[in-house]
């Protein structure tokens, strides 16, 4: 399924819809950042998506994780909540989904990259290359918090 952000849009379509989505920022011993290329929008973004029923938040972002990329992780904090009205998600369906994101730091522990459905590339990236790839302005938000020295966790 395909979809479109709009973001600080006024022409953006109302939302009619919000889901927990969780997302991690994943560095390996480098500090590289574990990056895929979307295949529903095209743009480059941490790993993350929906909660299912009877998983907890650190549940699903190990699960989500492992299914775009290969890599098996271990959580290891809080990045913040990322929820904005102004970013909204408009699907091919119908739904127009308010952002609403927990995104947690989290340790690589085994795998290895591959691609999946919704990942047409996997890769570590420097945070200095990170500005060669097109990324969403929320999903840069959740990586610029996450690499901040911060004592309380990001909310809006």
């Amino acid at each position: 399924m395909s979809r479109t952000d709009f973001f600080h849009d006024p022409n953006a379509p109302k939302a009619n819809s919000i889901k927990v989505a969780v997302s991690a920022l994943v560095q390996d011993g480098q500090g590289r950042i574990l990056m895929i290329h979307r295949t529903d929008n095209d743009k480059y973004s941490i790993p993350g998506g929906g909660m299912e029923v009877g998983e907890t938040p650190a549940q699903a972002v190990v699960r989500e994780v492992e299914e775009e990329t290969g890599i098996h992780v271990t959580v290891t904090g809080l990045v913040g909540v990322f929820s904005n009205p102004d970013h909204v998600i408009a699907y091919d369906d119908g739904e127009v989904r308010q952002e609403f994101s927990i995104c947690f730091t989290a340790d690589p522990i085994g795998g290895e990259l591959r691609t999946s459905t919704e990942s047409k590339a996997v890769e570590w990236i420097a945070p200095d290359d990170l500005d060669t790839r097109d990324i969403h302005p929320s999903i840069k938000l959740r990586i610029e918090s996450g690499l901040t020295s911060r004592t309380e966790p990001y909310y809006t």
